[in-house]
Parts: structure tokens; C-alpha cells; sequence
């Protein structure tokens, strides 16, 4: 292979004496962050440039390269973080303050412009996108591309539709009564290309939500093409592959609310992946406390692995959400489930394996420790994400997991909503039904007559199947379900949870980081509202919503 015309990277700024930002432009970048060069590229080839954007995604210490701050987990920060902030996850344990999400869940001025968590997820999702393009400039200075590259090049471009699909979802500002949006709506994120010059950088203002959908799905339609073109398979799914692309269009359709092309796009990545052998979860693979959510299955369309090269003690998925783990922070925060969304799951059903019920008796779970363990471990307590090979000792074994980041049954509930909305609501009450019944509780029936109910339904069944995984927020952020986590028997573990959002919390519109606008002079005056406290505590009333400021 020979590249042709090396050109300057662009899409990531250093400052020297400020925080690092994303739409400038820099020579090369550190190897601590976990993308490659194209001095990299050149020397391993595409496949390896590619095989490092999944790597990078499950990277801990991406931003900083050393534990500066241990939100800093790439991908599985979006996971958590999404969780939280939907009010589904609180610290059971009693060393709560080692929780570093619980700025999301509780709003504090770290999520201001000048905040600590503005500024990860952005730096985050924009190393991301800089790493497809690095792949995706070299590919296009190749003299005589294989077949071979063709497929390494359509993987990068379902990854950069991915990441601003995540940029999209993650700062596009939806209206609530709580933070005045209506200078900003439908403005989504800068978009920088392997094109993008220096000079375009510094004056890179937010897109529109429509400029944002066609990029995004440009992108997904040239991974489409080439992915025909070649018939590409594969039996290893830790890159992007047709069902993927499939997926990411049925999510993308799904917020810009075409529920036609959700539900039509959701239907090809059902029936691509199950013709490559996917299968639904089963309730054995839900629950085994040696491999659940720590070792893929065949639903699993597209995950990534920690090995040993990008693992470490703290920053890592099972450290932070294993029930069961001796090592990390879960060992002291001790994730659990929101009580009412616990509730929402049938007697019944088998996802309530997943969490320590109050009435729990002896035999009643399986685990990796011991009965004591389960007799004296908070309620609710998740044992959602087990240590891989039920390692609950030594995190070199028990958090070298799998990390999903989409799965098959994620298409199914996008269909059912999309069926609902754009068909009838029987029609998308009916596949929901069908699909919990026979994957989850048998004894499952949602009975509705509206719109709303019916996507509500779906959601909440979202909110319990992602519990972890954050794949239920922009369906949250886009249908407005209200955030209730002050009521009768709640397990909010203190007042600063105790947050009732009529529609959404106000912090689900991330804002743009301060240290961007200082780079980038045109989002200076396009960002989202501050939602630092904007909903008052220590006024909270039981099972009231909080009252409005707009």
C-alpha cells in the first residue's frame, strides 16, 4: 500500500498553557489519546488504523492519558453517565462520594462551560471523529485501494456517523421549562471532515439539525455502497458491518423522528444480523454470573474489548458498574437500580436477576460470590455486569470484559416505537408486546389507546433492557417522559437526587465547553444554556414536578 500526499491532521487543537479542544488543528497527536497519525497509518496499514478506533472507545484515560479523572473511560463514560442522568442509577453503598457520574444525576456546577464534565464528552467524541477521518484522508491518498481497503474505509465512515450521532443526540438542545433554549434550537455541533482546514476550524459554527441528518446519513449511505460493492461479512463484529450501518440509520431516523425510516432501517439491521446468526439474549446469558454483559453473545452487532494493553484497575466498565467486583469503585459505590423503574419490571421477568430484590431469598440469584455477599448487598443492587469469568478478585482477569455498543434488541424496540408511530399504535404495541413476552416476561401485556402511552411503553422497556448501557437517553431526551426521583419509597440515597423534572432535567442538553469557544469563535455565542441548579432541592416536594423558570 502507498499513500500519496501526506497532509497536515486537522479537527483536534492544543493549547499549550489550556485544556485540550477539538476543533482546531494539531501536526500530530500524543499516543496517550488513543488515535493514530498517519504516520501510524502508514506504517500499519488500515486495518490496524481501524482495529485502534474500537480500542480507543474502550481506552481508559483517553483524554488525559493517566488517571487525571476517572469519568475519563471513553464510550463506557457515555454509558453511565446516560444512565444517570436519567435518574435510573443511584450509589447504593455507603462511600458514595467515590461516585464520579453523580454530577450528572445531581446537575452541579461541573456541568457548566467551565465544568469539568462539558469538557470530557466533547473532547471525547471529537478524538473520535478525528480518528475516522485520519482513516479516511489516508484512504483517499492511496494509489490503488483493494477491496480489502475499501472495507476499512466504509467501517470509518459508519464510525464517524456514529460519533455525530452521539455529538448530535448529546448537545442538539431540546425545549424545557427549565433553561431558555430558544436561541439555539435545532443547532446541533461543528462538523470537521478529513478536509477541514485550520482556518475553517477557528470559525466552525454549530450545524442545523437537517445539516447534521444528511452528513450523518451521507456517511452511513457511502459505508452502505461500498459494503454491497464488496459483500463484506464477518464473523467478528468489533467493527462496523452492514447490520451496523443498518442500525445507525434506524437510530438517526429514530431522532430526527421519520419514524418510516426508522422502522424500515430497523427491519434490514434485524434481518441482516439474524441472518449472520444473531440471536435475542437469552435468560442465561442475561444472568450467568461468569459471562453476563462481561463476554459477547451473537446479539451483540457491534462491541468492543478491554485487553491488556488499554486496561486498568479503575478506569474500566466492570470497575464501575459490577455489583460483584473487590476491586474498582463499584466495590464502594455499589450501582443500584432506581426502585420505580424496578418496579416497572414484572414479577416475572427474567431482567429482575439482574438486580437484588428486597425480598430476595437464599438460591434466589446466581454470583461469583457467596449467599452472605447477596444477603448483606443493598437492595437493588446491580449485578448487571459481571467480572469476566466471574474474576471478582483481580481486575487484570475480571475487567478484561466485552463492551456493548449495539446490540439486536435495540433494533426491535426501535421498530416497535417507529411501527407505532408511523403505522398504528396497535401496531407498535403489538411487536413490543410480542418481543417481551417472548424474550423477557412471558406474562408481559401493555395495553394502550395514544401515541404517547404507547411510546412510553416502549421506552420504559428501553430504560430496563440499557440499564448501564445509556442507550435509552435520546429516546428519553426526545419523548419527554418527566424525571421523578423524590417519591414515596424512593432510593434516591440523599436530598441532591432529589430531582423532579417535568419533561426532561435541563442538564440532558450538554453544553459546549468554555475552552472551545476560545478556539472556535463562532459557537462563542451558540451555546446551550448553563443548567447548574436550575432545579432547586432543597425545595423538592414529594411526587410534585419542580416548577419552571421559562
Amino acid at each position: 500500500m502507498k499513500i500519496l500526499n501526506k497532509n497536515k491532521i486537522y479537527g483536534l487543537s492544543l493549547a499549550a498553557s489550556m485544556l485540550l479542544t477539538v476543533t482546531g488543528c494539531i501536526e500530530e497527536t500524543s499516543p496517550a489519546d488513543g488515535s493514530v497519525t498517519e504516520d501510524q497509518i502508514v506504517d500499519a496499514g488500515l486495518e490496524s488504523a481501524v482495529n485502534g478506533i474500537t480500542t480507543q472507545m474502550t481506552q481508559g484515560y483517553l483524554v488525559h492519558g493517566s488517571n487525571t479523572h476517572e469519568s475519563d473511560m471513553s464510550y463506557p463514560m457515555f454509558m453511565i453517565a446516560f444512565t444517570q442522568m436519567m435518574g435510573d442509577m443511584y450509589p447504593g453503598g455507603s462511600n458514595s462520594g467515590y461516585d464520579w457520574f453523580r454530577a450528572y444525576n445531581c446537575m452541579n456546577e461541573n456541568m457548566g462551560t467551565t465544568g469539568y464534565y462539558a469538557y470530557l464528552p466533547w473532547r471525547t467524541l471529537y478524538m473520535y471523529v478525528k480518528s475516522a477521518n485520519d482513516v479516511i484522508r489516508a484512504y483517499k491518498a492511496m494509489e490503488n485501494p483493494t477491496k480489502t481497503d475499501d472495507n476499512y474505509v466504509a467501517m470509518a465512515y459508519a464510525c464517524r456517523a456514529f460519533d455525530y450521532y452521539m455529538l448530535m443526540v448529546t448537545y442538539e438542545p431540546k425545549a424545557n421549562i427549565y433553561t431558555d433554549c430558544s436561541k439555539v434550537l435545532g443547532l446541533t455541533v461543528p462538523i470537521v471532515t478529513e478536509e477541514t482546514t485550520e482556518k475553517e476550524s477557528a470559525n466552525n459554527p454549530r450545524v442545523t439539525h437537517d445539516e447534521m441528518m444528511e452528513f450523518i446519513i451521507s456517511d452511513l449511505d457511502k459505508a452502505e455502497e461500498i459494503f454491497k460493492a464488496t459483500g463484506y461479512t464477518t464473523t467478528s463484529h468489533t467493527a462496523p458491518d452492514l447490520a451496523v450501518v443498518y442500525g445507525l440509520k434506524a437510530k438517526a431516523y429514530l431522532w430526527d423522528e421519520n419514524y418510516e425510516e426508522a422502522y424500515n432501517y430497523a427491519n434490514l439491521a434485524i434481518e441482516t444480523a439474524e441472518k449472520q446468526g444473531a440471536e435475542m439474549m437469552s435468560k442465561s446469558e442475561l444472568t450467568n454470573a461468569n459471562t453476563a454483559f462481561a463476554m459477547a453473545t451473537s446479539g451483540w452487532m457491534w462491541y468492543g474489548h478491554y485487553s491488556a494493553e488499554n486496561l486498568n484497575n479503575l478506569s474500566n466498565l466492570a470497575g464501575m458498574l459490577s455489583g460483584e467486583a473487590e476491586w474498582g469503585y463499584s466495590n464502594l459505590t455499589q450501582p443500584i437500580i432506581d426502585r420505580s423503574l424496578y418496579d416497572k419490571m414484572g414479577v416475572n421477568d427474567y431482567r429482575r436477576k439482574q438486580f437484588l430484590d428486597p425480598n430476595r431469598k437464599k438460591g434466589d440469584y446466581q454470583t461469583a460470590r457467596d449467599e452472605d455477599f447477596i444477603a448483606n448487598a443493598p437492595d437493588y443492587l446491580a449485578l448487571k455486569f459481571r467480572c469476566a469469568s466471574g474474576d471478582t478478585k483481580n481486575y487484570s482477569v475480571g475487567a478484561a470484559t466485552d463492551v456493548p455498543f449495539m446490540r439486536l434488541e435495540e433494533m426491535y424496540l426501535i421498530r416497535a416505537e417507529a411501527a407505532g408511530m408511523s403505522k398504528s399504535i396497535y401496531e407498535g404495541i403489538e411487536l413490543l408486546n410480542n418481543w417481551v413476552r417472548t424474550y423477557r416476561d412471558p406474562a408481559y401485556n401493555k395495553v394502550v389507546d395514544n401515541e404517547r402511552d404507547m411510546q412510553l411503553a416502549v421506552l420504559d422497556q428501553m430504560r430496563i433492557e440499557f440499564w448501564g448501557e445509556g442507550n435509552a437517553f435520546p429516546s428519553a431526551k426526545r419523548i419527554q417522559p418527566g424525571v421523578m426521583q423524590y417519591y414515596q419509597g424512593t432510593n434516591a440515597p440523599a436530598n441532591i437526587y432529589y430531582i423532579n423534572a417535568q419533561g426532561m432535567k435541563p442538564n440532558w442538553n450538554y453544553v459546549i465547553p468554555n475552552a472551545e469557544a476560545q478556539v472556535n469563535k463562532a459557537v462563542k455565542d451558540q451555546n446551550n444554556p448553563d443548567p447548574t441548579m436550575c432545579i432547586d432541592v432543597s425545595t423538592a416536594q414529594m411526587g410534585i414536578y419542580a416548577p419552571g423558570n421559562y
